[in-house]
């Protein structure tokens, strides 16, 4: 989905040349027929003749894109001044549905943070000025459990969330992990050490991505599970032995401090503080993408996006 209205009619391509698709149908169609029945390919290629045709147009639009925006980045980088641009396209990232999800998310891990790590560290003099601010143990584990009960709240809504909306349901399959994953980890730590000049080119979830994600899910059941066993201690020890409480209370602490290692030096660093982000990544907010941000972080997205609108163009021609 993007937003048409973020830019000028201007700023549309000229439609492909049709033979340049035709070109790629035809070889396509010969490189095949060497290796396979000829009559066969044929009649496959002349299936896909305008499935092909909308992939070569969606291709040559994220490499037109490409280039647009390096060109953009070296004018910027010359003596003489250069006009804002104000008709850039833009890209719905994340609906207001996400984004309310997100607000409710990281607000209750706030709040979690805030009152459990003194708990942890209570012999510390920064834990004592925590509790001195909240007035008490008492006032901060109430305001604890409100942090707690907002962390189940959005758990238990995004269940909901991902069988009953359609979003939810295809952002789930695309966060779930395959074997590109671990091709672009390979690829990327190649790029890193510089064995390679390309960094991977990610769908709408790149492996980092999906990483978070399903590292909430795994803290939200460890954390929600243990802390209720603590909050409910009485009813606890009514069915369980004692040191299945002890296990609790060690598993609750100790995956808040993970949890809060991963949130400040991993998520922060690669959604805010990576130097192409700094001091925000402001999509949490706005929702959106620029054209430059998708095809930088996105393109193979930014390919299949060009191609839907390269139906709906069709579809009303």
């Amino acid at each position: 989905m993007h937003d048409e209205g973020q830019r000028s009619k201007a700023a549309d391509p000229a439609p492909l040349p049709p033979e340049l698709a035709e070109a790629v149908t035809a070889w396509v169609s010969q490189s095949l027929a060497e290796t396979r029945p000829a009559e066969l390919v044929e009649r496959v290629v002349s299936e896909r003749r305008e499935s092909i045709a909308l992939d070569v147009q969606a291709l040559a639009q994220r490499i037109r894109a490409e280039v647009d925006v390096e060109v953009r980045h070296r004018e910027a980088s010359t003596p003489a001044p250069r006009a804002h641009i104000e008709s850039e396209r833009h890209f719905v990232r994340f609906s207001l549905n996400v984004r309310l999800q997100h607000i409710v998310l990281f607000s209750s891990c706030i709040i979690l943070i805030l009152t459990g790590l003194p708990i942890k560290f209570h012999e510390t003099a920064w834990a004592e000025f925590m509790f001195g601010l909240l007035g008490g143990i008492e006032n901060s584990a109430i305001v604890h459990r409100v942090g707690a009960v907002g962390l189940m709240s959005v758990a238990a809504y995004h269940m909901v969330y991902l069988a009953f909306f359609a979003e939810g349901r295809r952002n789930f399959l695309g966060l779930l992990p395959g074997p590109k994953d671990l091709r672009d980890l390979v690829q990327m730590l190649q790029y890193f050490l510089g064995r390679s000049t390309e960094k991977p080119r990610f769908d709408r979830f790149s492996y980092v991505e999906k990483f978070d994600y399903w590292a909430v899910y795994w803290g939200i059941v460890v954390m929600v599970g243990s802390g209720c066993l603590l909050w409910f201690e009485n009813i606890t020890l009514s069915y369980m032995p004692k040191y299945m409480l002890d296990i609790a209370k060690e598993a609750h602490s100790d995956e808040a401090l993970l949890a809060t290692l991963a949130i400040i030096i991993w998520h922060f660093y690669n959604v805010h503080f990576n130097p192409r982000k700094f001091p925000m990544n402001r999509v949490w907010i706005t929702g959106k993408l620029s054209e430059e941000e998708m095809l930088e972080e996105h393109p193979l997205e930014y390919e299949h996006l060009m191609r839907e609108e390269g139906e709906r163009r069709r579809g009303s021609a």
